[in-house]
């Protein structure tokens, strides 16, 4: 039969250089999807718990979800899934762009790479093969560079998925960047572009042709046409100035971390770093992703002063407050240009942006110095030594040796109390929006499957009053840790389904509910899929990502939050003097997912998830 999907997936053995076509099955898709789903059973059935991350022998799973490659809106995504250098446990890192659509037009849905080439190498990746290629010359080049050399050594219309200086250097929280200059996605979060780095690969190229069959050809086109509209209705902030847009309702909100989660309100600093001052200042065009009717992505470039000349994807959200708002630091040009300078480099901003921050504390409390540092002090509102930790954080060289190993590696390696004011969860830096505004927030890092990540429940929107048709509406206290949980679980299950689906989560900002999402897949497949089987699915993938997790040593006292965040609460703004109840959410948490009290899932949540 032919599907939407391939049914097929390609396993590369860079050590022996041999490859293979391993099927799909039907029963599989149909109860994990694809993406981090089937990414997560594979793993969870050849995972080897003492093979550390870099070992050659621990692989990479590349997987598209269901819809990418299809014109499902944002069917485009892609899953970067293994185990994390940076956090030791499951990690998952997706990607928008277009080159999730070309992987599935060379006639495949994913790849598996495990072992290390002798040499620096790159995939050419077309007709449901890959050649193995040279990259000698382009290792060491910065992320446009490589990009702009693949493609031109294989077909201007291919797609590439690179790595930069910093994932040939095992930075723990490097990065995998596609869409060069113009348009930049990023595999950002836990370090899979080191995991690429450890093989010597230096990127990914898809070309193909193969396109997706549809069940229902027509009823599809109506359905996503239909789909399209209430979209583009409901997302013209997003469409206008992408997620920079949120800064200043974030910092009312007490949302915004400021100064390393130390303070509470900064707005008149939000508002000279937000989406309508990117648009005033340096916006040159929006940008889509494949399938895209939002076009979240800004193409700017800054017109004047010291960073004139910079041009590339504008700063998003995350990396606004990153760079912007924890370190107080609100001219945008420099923010730009650490935006870009982390592009090049294939840096994720939010551990690149929370390590600077923590060492900027480090440096206030005297723990490191400017023998540390090339010479620059660390200075709260100054960006220029941000700047020079990004360089040495990409090189391994000076301070950058150890927070190139994260937030919870470096506090370690300066001991001192440096943990208490270390952010992160399981070793991964918490993203920025405050658990202190938003307690279901807290929930959702204690409990995420690869650390602390927004991405994994984003329960903060219902915070902001995002409801979904006849699933979650009415009354929510965001600041209230008792019924938090309810909101986490249930955003974890519907969002978690996103990634194997290779859908943008941006859909689901409006109100799109789950409903509506299992109806294109169902016309799309031929499925006669639910809502409520949709979100079933969701709590089955997120276990199996437990089941993961436990074998890798996680249990309830790993399911915390950082010390800063449970006892200091923001001295002003919108969320003043509240802290999460972290003992009460764990309870209700567990309760409500069916868990063990050591943390594990119970035999009976087990059976009826069909695990």
């Amino acid at each position: 039969m032919t599907y939407v999907h391939a049914g097929k997936y390609l396993r590369v053995d860079l050590t022996s250089g041999e490859q293979h076509i391993e099927t799909i099955a039907d029963e599989d898709v149909r109860r994990f999807y694809l993406g981090s789903g089937y990414a997560a059973l594979l793993m969870h059935r050849e995972m080897d718990p003492d093979s550390p991350p870099l070992d050659p022998r621990s692989p990479i799973y590349i997987f598209n979800g269901l819809m990418s490659g299809t014109f499902a809106p944002t069917g485009c995504r892609s899953s970067w899934c293994g185990r994390s250098p940076l956090t030791g446990i499951w990690n998952e890192s997706n990607m928008g762009g277009h080159w999730g659509a070309e992987l599935r037009f060379a006639g495949l849905d994913g790849l598996v790479i495990i072992g290390c080439a002798e040499k620096p190498v790159y995939l050419y990746v077309h007709d449901e093969m890959a050649e193995i290629r040279d990259a000698s010359a382009i290792w060491g080049m910065d992320t446009y560079d490589a990009f702009d050399a693949m493609v031109a050594a294989t077909d201007p219309k291919a797609r590439a998925a690179v790595i930069g200086p910093a994932g040939e250097n095992l930075v723990h929280f490097a990065n995998v960047m596609q869409g060069g200059r113009e348009h930049s996605r990023a595999a950002g979060r836990g370090g899979m572009g080191a995991v690429l780095g450890s093989k010597h690969v230096k990127g990914i190229v898809c070309r193909g042709r193969d396109k997706p069959v549809y069940a229902d050809p027509t009823g599809f086109r109506d359905r996503v046409r239909e789909d399209n509209a209430f979209i583009k209705e409901h997302s013209m902030p997003m469409s206008n100035f992408g997620t920079a847009g949120g800064v200043v309702g974030a910092e009312g909100k007490g949302d915004l971390p400021l100064r390393n989660w130390r303070d509470g309100s900064w707005p008149e600093g939000a508002q000279k770093i937000s989406g309508p001052s990117i648009h005033e200042q340096m916006w040159v065009k929006h940008t889509f992703c494949y399938a895209c009717p939002i076009g979240c992505g800004k193409l700017i470039e800054v017109r004047e002063g010291p960073y004139a000349g910079v041009r590339g994807e504008g700063p998003e959200y995350e990396t606004l407050a990153g760079f912007g708002a924890q370190l107080l630091n609100d001219d945008l040009s420099s923010i730009a240009a650490l935006n870009d300078l982390c592009a090049r480099a294939g840096l994720d901003t939010i551990s690149s942006s929370s390590v600077i921050a923590f060492a900027y504390e480090a440096f206030e409390r005297g723990l490191i110095g400017p023998e540390d540092t090339g010479g620059v002090a660390l200075e709260w509102g100054e960006p220029v030594g941000a700047f020079r930790l990004l360089d040495l954080i990409t090189a391994r060289e000076g301070a950058g040796a150890y927070l190139a190993d994260g937030a919870r590696a470096a506090a370690a390696h300066l001991g001192r109390g440096a943990d208490e004011f270390a952010a992160h969860v399981k070793g991964m830096e918490l993203p920025y929006h405050d658990p202190r505004a938003f307690v279901s927030m807290g929930a959702t890092y204690a409990t995420a499957a690869r650390g602390a990540c927004h991405l994994e429940s984003i329960a903060y929107w219902r915070g902001y009053g995002i409801e979904f048709p006849g699933w979650q509406e009415g009354p929510h206290d965001r600041l209230a840790s008792p019924g938090a949980v309810a909101v986490t679980i249930a955003f974890q299950d519907y969002f978690g389904t996103y990634n194997p689906l290779g859908l943008c989560k941006f859909i689901g900002k409006t109100g799109l509910p789950p409903d509506d999402v299992a109806r294109f897949v169902g016309v799309a497949t031929g499925w006669n899929i639910t809502g409520d089987e949709l979100l079933t699915t969701g709590a089955r993938i997120f276990n199996l990502k437990r089941l993961i997790n436990n074998r890798y040593g996680i249990r309830r006292a790993d399911d915390t939050l950082p010390p800063r965040i449970l006892t200091q609460p923001r001295p002003s703004g919108g969320a003043e003097g509240n802290l999460p109840d972290l003992p009460l959410i764990l309870e209700e948490y567990y309760a409500g997912r069916g868990w063990l009290p050591d943390g594990a899932p119970s035999s009976e949540t087990l059976a009826a998830l069909g695990l």
